[in-house]
């Protein structure tokens, strides 16, 4: 539409001499404002009456006069367009739609944005944020409680209401190996009351891995079964190998000699003299039928 002050200006007072009327109430435009639509000119009452929109606030007609501003189907004056909490102006302001009603950002945000846990603030829509346990944190917000760097997306442990980055919880909190004395964080193994990583936890002699192996101790120091046979366990007389006693095995002693339960035979006729009398005869041991035949 185009507002055209009939008779002022001389293009116009040349082309409305002859028959110039409303095209709603056929009252004469010349000398009067009206309005030029596509069916033809309309004086301003004609036209309010029949083509303005009625404020979706106020419910009244939007004359033409007046600045009108649209929104999902619906028409203000633009002194209508009001935040609905403040009544601040949305005309030239950013806005949000909540359960239809008309929200500037910061009345939106202060009802239905979360707060930061820790600095308090609002945090904004579309801003970088960290939601945890039912809590919200800016991005840069959410720091480690011992090095009081923000830990973004990395690893992070919670400790009561405190917060770590992994590097820091195991430095503070993890056991540490007694063999290595570096943080144990899962897995290991306990070897009286002692933590330590299944890698560390290994044979004093051979530097084999104990961990899930059976192992005894000397000196407080563990040993598999074989070096611990080597070099502590008392040796058989008759096979010389190491009696360690694991497996269930048993053994004989007599003065300082040992044998193992299968080993304790009649050095003569190799009768087993496991419960059985025996004589000795020097380094070896005879059953009494053979011994009597000397």
């Amino acid at each position: 539409s185009l507002l055209i002050s009939a008779g002022e200006g001389g293009t116009q007072a040349g082309t409305m001499t002859e028959c110039f009327d409303c095209d709603n109430c056929k009252e004469s435009l010349y000398g009067r404002k009206y309005i030029q639509m596509d069916k033809g000119p309309y004086c301003i009452p004609c036209y309010d009456a029949h083509f303005a929109n009625t404020c979706d606030e106020c419910k009244e007609l939007i004359g033409h006069d007046c600045r009108e501003l649209y929104y999902e189907d619906r028409h203000y004056h633009e002194h209508c367009f009001r935040c609905f909490r403040c009544d601040r102006s949305l005309a030239d302001e950013p806005f949000t739609c909540q359960d239809e009603e008309l929200l500037c950002n910061d009345c939106y945000c202060s009802e239905f944005s979360s707060k930061c846990i820790a600095c308090e603030k609002t945090v904004m829509p579309g801003s970088r944020k960290l939601e945890y346990n039912g809590q919200t944190w800016h991005e840069h917000c959410f720091i480690c409680s011992s090095c009081q760097q923000p830990i973004g997306s990395r690893s992070f442990i919670p400790d009561e209401k405190d917060y770590y980055c992994v590097p820091c919880y195991e430095s503070k909190f993890a056991p540490r190996c007694t063999r290595c004395k570096k943080s144990l964080t899962k897995g290991g193994v306990t070897y009286r009351d002692e933590p330590w990583h299944k890698e560390c936890f290994v044979c004093t002699g051979c530097k084999t891995p104990l961990a899930g192996q059976q192992f005894t101790s000397q000196d407080d120091n563990p040993y598999c079964i074989k070096c611990f046979g080597n070099l502590y366990a008392k040796k058989c007389s008759a096979c010389t190998k190491p009696i360690t006693g694991f497996g269930g095995g048993k053994y004989v002693s007599f003065e300082d000699r040992h044998w193992h339960h299968n080993c304790f035979n009649c050095a003569r006729c190799k009768t087993s003299l496991v419960g059985k009398g025996f004589i000795p005869d020097n380094d070896e041991i005879l059953c009494r039928d053979c011994s009597s035949d000397l």
